[in-house]
C-alpha cells in the first residue's frame, strides 16, 4: 500500500479510491492514535467532525462517525461548515482532534478526509505516518483492537451552535466593522455557501450579490469559486461593488475582484493585510511568510516598505510551520491560502476576505488602490512532462543553464526549477519585467530540461 497522506489529508475518487471501508478505517485508526491524550487524561476522547456539501460527504460523515464512535470517540457533529470553522470548533470547545470532509477545489466526484490534532493544528508527518501504520495493522476487520462496548462505546450528537459560534468569532476578530462596504461572493457552492454571506452581513457589509451559494451536493466548484473566477469579475462590472470574493469548496482559500473585475491575488491580499498589519503593529517581527511561488513583485513591495519577506517550499502547510516555529502572524500563498495566525489556525478564507473589508472600509480606498503596492510581473509557467524530476538538483548543465538565466535577468527578474511533488514533471517557473523576456527565458530552460532529463 502506498503512502495514503498527500499534503492535505487523504484524497480519492469518492467510492472508489476513497471508499466508506477506508474511511471506517482510518476513523478507528485516527481514534486510538490521536484519541490517546483525552483517555490518558481520564476522560473520552472527543472529536469534531464536519464536512462540505458534497453528496459522497454523506455516506463518508456516516462511516467516519460510525468508525470514531466504535473506538470510544463522542462525536460532535457540526455538518456543513468551513474547514477553518471545524479546526476553530476543535480548538474552542477543548476537542481531542476534528475530522473534515472536503476534498477543497477539486471537482465534485473527488472527496477527502482531513484529521486535525488538537487544539485544530494540521497533523505532522510524523502522526499521520502512525495513522497509517495502525490502519495497515489492524484494518477494518481484524479483531486485535480491544472493542469498547456497553456505555464505553462513543455518543454521537449534532452540535447545531457552530454556525452561530463560529461566524461570532469572525466578527469578533475584526478591527473595525464593514459598514458601507458593497460586497459580492462567490461561495463555489460550498462549505461556506451560508457562512460568508452572513458573516459579511454581520459585520456591517452590503452584499448586493451572490453566486455559488445554492449547493446541491453536486455543484461544488462547477464553474464557479476561486478556480473559476469570470463569472465573479463580471458580477463585480455588473454590480459595481467594492469588494468581491471567490472561496474554494472547503473556503480555505480566497481570492478577490475591484470593481473593474480585476483579479486580487493571494500576494496581493498578503500585501494588502502586511501593510494593515505593520500600522496596527500586530505584524510580529514585521516579517510576512510567502513561498519560492510568490510573485517577486510582491518581494520587491516588501522590501520598499520595510517588511521582511520569509520563503518556504510550496504548500500552506509548510508556510504554517514557519509561522508557528518562529511566531509570526501573517503568512500565505498566491493561490489565496492567507494564514493569520492570531485568529485561526489555518488558511480562512471568510476571515480573509473579511479582513480585506475592513481595511477598505478603515481606508476609504478602493481596492485597485490598495492593491497597488504592488506590481505583479509577468510569469511563465512551463510543465515539462516525461523527464526525471529526481535529477534536477544534480545536473550541472541545468544549474549553468539557470545561471545563465539569472545573469541575463539580472535584479529584473527570476528563475525557479522546481520538481513536481506528485507527477513525473519538472515545473519551469520564469518572472521578468519584459513578457516576452520571460517567455523567452523559459522555453530555453525547458529544452534544457527536456535535454539533459529525459
Amino acid at each position: 500500500m502506498g503512502r495514503l497522506f498527500g499534503t492535505d489529508g487523504v484524497r480519492g475518487v469518492a467510492n472508489e479510491g476513497l471508499t466508506a471501508e477506508l474511511a471506517l478505517g482510518l476513523s478507528v485508526a485516527a481514534a486510538h492514535v490521536l484519541g490517546d491524550a483525552g483517555a490518558f487524561e481520564g476522560h473520552r476522547p472527543i472529536a469534531v467532525v464536519g464536512r462540505d456539501p458534497r453528496a459522497s460527504g454523506e455516506f463518508l460523515e456516516a462511516a467516519v462517525i460510525a468508525g470514531l464512535a466504535s473506538a470510544g470517540v463522542d462525536v460532535l457533529r457540526v455538518g456543513v461548515l468551513p474547514t477553518p470553522a471545524v479546526a476553530y470548533l476543535t480548538g474552542a470547545l477543548g476537542a481531542d482532534f476534528g475530522v473534515m470532509l472536503s476534498a477543497s477545489h477539486n471537482a465534485m466526484p473527488d472527496n477527502g478526509i482531513k484529521f486535525l490534532a488538537r487544539g485544530g493544528h494540521k497533523l505532522d508527518d510524523a502522526i499521520e505516518d502512525a495513522i497509517e501504520a495502525h490502519y495497515a495493522r489492524y484494518g477494518v476487520g481484524d479483531e486485535n483492537w480491544q472493542r469498547p462496548t456497553g456505555e464505553a462505546v462513543g455518543r454521537v450528537r449534532s452540535y447545531n451552535e457552530g454556525f452561530d459560534r463560529y461566524v461570532a468569532h469572525l466578527i469578533g476578530v475584526l478591527p473595525n466593522r464593514l459598514d458601507g462596504i458593497r460586497v459580492v461572493i462567490d461561495g463555489a457552492h460550498g462549505a461556506a455557501a451560508r457562512v460568508a454571506p452572513e458573516a459579511f452581513a454581520r459585520a456591517g457589509a452590503e452584499v448586493v450579490h451572490t453566486l455559488g451559494t445554492e449547493p446541491t451536493g453536486l455543484n461544488i466548484n462547477d464553474g464557479v469559486g476561486s478556480t473559476h473566477l469570470d463569472k465573479l469579475r463580471a458580477a463585480m462590472k455588473e454590480y459595481q461593488a467594492d469588494l468581491g470574493i471567490a472561496l474554494d469548496g472547503d473556503a480555505d482559500r480566497c481570492l478577490a475582484a475591484d470593481p473593474e473585475g480585476n483579479e486580487v491575488d493571494g500576494d496581493q491580499i498578503i500585501a494588502i493585510l502586511a501593510l494593515a498589519m505593520k500600522e496596527a503593529g500586530t505584524l510580529r517581527r514585521n516579517t510576512a511568510v510567502a513561498t519560492v511561488m510568490s510573485n517577486l513583485g510582491f518581494k520587491q513591495a516588501m522590501r520598499r516598505e520595510g517588511i521582511e519577506v520569509v520563503e518556504t517550499s510550496v504548500g500552506d502547510r509548510y508556510v504554517l510551520e514557519a509561522m508557528k516555529a518562529e511566531g509570526y502572524a501573517l503568512g500565505g500563498e498566491q493561490s489565496g491560502h492567507v494564514i493569520l495566525l492570531d485568529h485561526a489556525t489555518t488558511g480562512d478564507g471568510t476571515l480573509t476576505g473579511l479582513m480585506l473589508g475592513a481595511r477598505l472600509a478603515a481606508t476609504r480606498k478602493p481596492l485597485a488602490e490598495l492593491a497597488a503596492v504592488m506590481t505583479r510581473l509577468p510569469q511563465v509557467l512551463i510543465n515539462v512532462k516525461g523527464v526525471d524530476r529526481t535529477r534536477v538538483n544534480a545536473s550541472e548543465e541545468l544549474t549553468q543553464a539557470v545561471k545563465e538565466a539569472e545573469t541575463e535577468l539580472g535584479d529584473t527578474g527570476r528563475v525557479l526549477l522546481r520538481p513536481s511533488g506528485t507527477e513525473p514533471l519538472v515545473r519551469v517557473m520564469v518572472e521578468a519585467a519584459d513578457p516576452e523576456q520571460a517567455k523567452a527565458v523559459a522555453e530555453r530552460l525547458a529544452e534544457a530540461v527536456r535535454t539533459h532529463l529525459g
